[in-house]
């Protein structure tokens, strides 16, 4: 029987790579729910990355000719430019972007495009290219990252001496500035770029060579592979080289804390634009109006950040769910790892980008915050401080101050509004210096430790964090 030729058993192979074995074609609803080329083809770049260096390793080692190196560089150069320019034609018969690249190499390049595939598996070529994309990411959300604490201290630092009252349970607290307030949430997304970071020196290893689940007979080189593409290490177990989603589940889970840290940030600039606060007003392109109500003005970007959060919270625990009964080694189920995956890393990188803009254009309404600082009796803790200071033990004072906050209550005016004399009535240790406490700037500038209130010091960490964050 001719090689074109097929027996009365056989169907059209040319399809899948695998399908040899089989003596069925696979049903059409099968092939589409299996197939997961419309949303890995992203990984196309990454994917011909890998091959790439694979292929250069090959000839390194003997395996691959100069002259079937020179046609799969060749070959995937046009490959990468049809992809780029819109012009490739993707096949939901060849299952995923791997098969799809490989069957346009071999029309290309003819025998050289199928020698490529010698020494590995799809399974740890999928591992390598999801690094390989994810590292991109990661290093683009990091300088979205440091974007945006710039932002931050910048908008601190115009911003140190503004008095804006500090909250526990929505309740006045105690003042503080809207500088030090900012300052709070570029601590926040500091750690995030600690974790990011830290994720990923465990992304940046190489899972190549690990073939199917048990690596290959082939005398290949993975430390050229990995200083090509540079990774900082290879994966050292080949089943779990293939089966292993923790980088994948590390970063989303430091991506749900970014967005977590984007959702309280996001409530508090909704509730700061609401009329009834009114302490900061976002720039029009980052609101929407109302179909029905002319006079509105929404903070539709925080809210639909804030809902965004829940989303990628989801991812993290469907990765979770995804990998926690799997035994080893590379499992179909992993197929499901990479639209959450893609999901989380679009969506915090959309977000940042959009927050560092946004943060850039917030107009601050001093009055009102300071207004708002006047209320509910912020530097009562002060007037403890006070008494403390003159030798009263803290509970005491607590006691004493808290006898005037009711008189204040009753009588419908601030502790600050009380004379010497009444404020005396609760203790007599409160002298004639005891307004000077009492001020939302003495109160505020009383703090002068790290990490305070004092407006030197807000000064002090608004420029620390510009001068990290300079490009």
């Amino acid at each position: 029987m001719s090689q074109n030729e097929s027996s009365p058993n056989q169907f059209d192979k040319k399809a899948q790579a695998w399908s040899a074995r089989f003596s069925e074609p696979m049903s059409d609803l099968v092939k589409r729910y299996t197939a997961s080329v419309d949303f890995d083809k992203r990984l196309a770049a990454v994917d011909i990355q890998g091959s790439l260096a694979h292929a250069d390793m090959l000839h390194a080692v003997g395996i691959l000719s100069a002259d079937d190196l020179a046609a799969i560089q060749r070959g995937m150069a046009q490959i990468l430019t049809e992809i780029e320019a819109g012009r490739f034609e993707w096949s939901l018969d060849l299952e995923d972007v791997h098969l799809n690249v490989e069957k346009r190499l071999v029309e290309l390049v003819g025998d050289a495009g199928k020698r490529l595939h010698t020494g590995r598996s799809r399974n740890d070529q999928v591992a390598t290219d999801i690094r390989l994309w994810l590292r991109g990411e990661i290093d683009t959300s990091l300088d979205l990252l440091r974007q945006l604490r710039h932002a931050l201290a910048e908008l601190a630092l115009r911003h140190a001496d503004t008095i804006l009252p500090g909250f526990t349970h929505l309740q006045v607290a105690q003042p503080v500035t809207f500088g030090h307030h900012l300052l709070a949430y570029a601590e926040m997304f500091g750690r995030d770029a600690e974790r990011l970071a830290d994720c990923r020196r465990r992304v940046n290893r190489l899972p190549l060579g690990a073939a199917a689940l048990a690596g290959t007979s082939f005398p290949i080189d993975r430390e050229r592979v990995a200083r090509t593409l540079g990774f900082d290490d290879v994966c050292r177990n080949s089943l779990d080289a293939v089966s292993d989603r923790d980088f994948a589940i590390e970063f989303c889970a430091a991506a749900a804390l970014v967005m977590t840290h984007i959702s309280r940030l996001s409530e508090e600039l909704v509730i700061w634009m609401s009329p009834r606060v009114g302490f900061i007003d976002l720039a029009d392109r980052f609101c929407t109006g109302s179909s029905i109500m002319p006079q509105k003005k929404n903070p539709d970007v925080p809210e639909l950040a804030r809902g965004k959060t829940g989303r990628v919270n989801g991812h993290l625990v469907a990765l979770l769910t995804l990998m926690k009964g799997q035994p080893l080694a590379y499992n179909k189920d992993n197929q499901e790892d990479k639209e959450g995956l893609f999901d989380t890393a679009d969506t915090m990188r959309d977000t940042l980008r959009i927050f560092v803009d946004m943060i850039g254009g917030i107009q601050v309404r001093a009055d009102a915050m300071r207004a708002a600082a006047l209320q509910g009796f912020a530097t009562a803790t002060d007037l403890a401080d006070y008494l403390v200071k003159r030798g009263l033990p803290f509970r005491d004072a607590h006691e004493a101050v808290a006898h005037a906050v009711k008189v204040c209550v009753d009588r419908g005016c601030d502790l600050a509004d009380l004379s010497t004399a009444e404020l005396q009535a609760f203790h007599p240790q409160i002298g004639d210096d005891v307004h000077q406490v009492l001020t939302l700037e003495g109160s505020v500038n009383a703090r002068a430790h790290i990490g305070g209130t004092a407006p030197a010091r807000v000064r002090e960490a608004a420029q620390a964090v510009l001068e990290a964050t300079r490009s």
